[in-house]
């Protein structure tokens, strides 16, 4: 008896023995049927069990595409964490600047966006208005934070604490300064990664606890 070859999309013929083969066999149906099923979603590759590389180039590409998926998912990491290192060592720049500075909120507003490689930057605070700094509301620190130090948001909506910036900023950091008065260090930035989701949170907490102690020291040599 001849038995014709199996068709595509076709598990091959054979009795079935329960329901896990017959589940097999819908599988196998669907992926014959789908052949770019696990090409589109290399994550699943993960999930496999890796096939021993004896069958020919067939398995041998499967076994590639776990590999790949890996390295992928490796290399977003490492490229995370060299955006955060890239912005410690520029707001460790942008720390220097402040040394000595008689106005540390011109040098905020003046140099830290290009020593950042930021849109713009700029100390928002309540109470009082003052020159240079952008004024909130009372509780509105409060209200923005919910208790964080620090706070990166995507296409930030509240146009107040960007100014003429806003339109271009695409995410922003803002970080609590240290004090009895609600001030924010507010950071814009026209390309997301220039204000990575991580590694971010250190580099801001300096940035904001050392322009607190530049506006201290700026008020302490105040005739």
């Amino acid at each position: 008896m001849i038995r014709s070859s199996p068709q595509p999309g076709r598990p091959p013929d054979g009795p079935s023995t329960g329901p896990a083969d017959e589940e097999a066999a819908r599988v196998a149906a669907y992926l014959a049927a789908n052949p770019g099923f696990l090409a589109e979603r290399p994550a699943l590759y993960r999930a496999l069990h890796p096939p021993v590389r004896v069958h020919g180039e067939t398995l041998a590409d499967h076994m590639e595409a776990l590999l790949g998926a890996a390295r992928a998912e490796t290399g977003a990491v490492a490229e995370a964490a060299r955006a955060g290192q890239d912005l410690t060592l520029r707001a460790a720049t942008a720390v220097t600047a402040l040394i000595g500075a008689p106005d540390p909120i011109a040098v905020v507003s003046a140099e830290w966006p290009a020593l950042l490689g930021l849109e713009g930057a700029a100390l928002a605070a309540e109470g009082p208005p003052s020159p240079g700094i952008r004024h909130l509301p009372c509780g509105a620190v409060a209200g923005i934070m919910a208790g964080r130090e620090v706070l990166l948001r995507e296409a930030p909506a509240d146009a107040a604490l960007h100014g003429e910036a806003h339109p271009l900023i695409a995410r922003d950091a803002l970080a609590r300064l240290p004090g009895a008065r609600p001030r924010l260090l507010v950071l814009g930035a026209r390309e997301a990664g220039r204000l990575p989701l991580r590694g971010a949170t250190a580099p801001l907490r300096l940035l904001a606890h050392a322009l607190a102690h530049a506006l201290n020291q700026a008020l302490d040599v105040r005739p």
